[in-house]
């Protein structure tokens, strides 16, 4: 049975709050929001606009991440990992938690409609709703293919950030953009549910570590490393980016294999948490070379 205790002081509940939108994810979100509206803008937007866009994005994810909170809330208690959220140490309420998240939902709504465009505003609101209801409700507790799949709700901040400054989706390079982090994802979580997967066992969750096994998994991993690289360099051509991105590409994106191929021949799970790591800041560095090489040749 979950604790049913509240926090004792306004500061320990403004913190279960807070943890509720899981802020370390955020992060990663944002950072490929601000590249996207650089590369669209070619060059640095207005800053008003930037700020504003990156502010609707940080409330969407986090009413994201509090309803998927509420909708894991069983799952959150039986697993290592996550017990120490608010939910399963009875921190928040469940319906609190929910009307929390929608809360967050429709002010990013309201916000990136006056303050950016309708067209960021729906495809924000089209994020959360895919993360919730096709992800977290559907996709996460029935197949092993819930994070390949899942993976679109974690690519939306890229076509955010372009349309923030164009106002459409009307060219090649937003697609690539989107389809990066996409691809990105599975090797990227794969490695994670490696290490996690008697925890997924233990609460029923499907991922593919649990359903196929080790081996399996790591084969996938570097199938999907593989093309994720592979896209990343080929997209230097398609937005006709410089050295800095390329090298960045090509080079990291070699690291991102081998780190593959090494725990595909490593005994049990041995290097998994390492490419997990490894891969987060490889998608920020790609990100932060598409800024500095659309400014530089800006």
């Amino acid at each position: 049975m979950m604790p049913t205790s509240m926090p004792a002081t306004f500061a320990q509940t403004a913190r279960a709050y807070v943890a509720l939108t899981k802020p370390n994810i955020i992060w990663l979100l944002l950072i490929t929001t601000v590249p996207a509206m650089v590369l669209a803008d070619q060059g640095w937007p207005e800053t008003t606009l930037v700020l504003a866009t990156l502010f609707g994005g940080a409330l969407a994810a986090g009413s994201a991440n509090s309803i998927n909170q509420y909708a894991d809330r069983d799952i959150d208690q039986l697993m290592r990992r996550t017990r120490h959220r608010p939910l399963p140490q009875g921190m928040v309420p469940p319906m609190q938690a929910m009307r929390f998240g929608l809360a967050l939902g429709v002010l990013a709504a309201v916000w990136l409609v006056i303050t950016v465009n309708p067209i960021s505003a729906a495809l924000a609101v089209g994020a959360i709703a895919f993360y919730v209801v096709i992800y977290t409700y559907y996709l996460k507790r029935h197949t092993w293919q819930n994070i390949v799949i899942g993976g679109a709700a974690g690519a939306a901040p890229t076509l955010i950030g372009w349309t923030a400054v164009t106002g459409a989706l009307d060219s090649i390079e937003p697609i690539f953009l989107f389809l990066i982090v996409f691809w990105w994802t599975p090797p990227h979580f794969w490695a994670l549910s490696l290490v996690l997967e008697d925890d997924y066992r233990d609460a029923g969750v499907p991922m593919l570590p649990v359903v196929q096994g080790k081996n399996a998994t790591k084969v996938q991993i570097v199938l999907w490393a593989i093309m994720t690289v592979a896209l990343t360099v080929l997209f230097a051509g398609v937005a006709r980016l410089g050295w800095v991105y390329l090298g960045t590409a090509a080079i990291g994106g070699a690291v991102f294999i081998a780190y593959a191929l090494y725990l595909l021949r490593a005994p049990g799970i041995q290097g998994a948490w390492g490419l997990f790591k490894y891969s987060t800041y490889y998608l920020a560095a790609l990100f932060v070379a598409i800024l500095t090489d659309t400014l530089m040749l800006a």
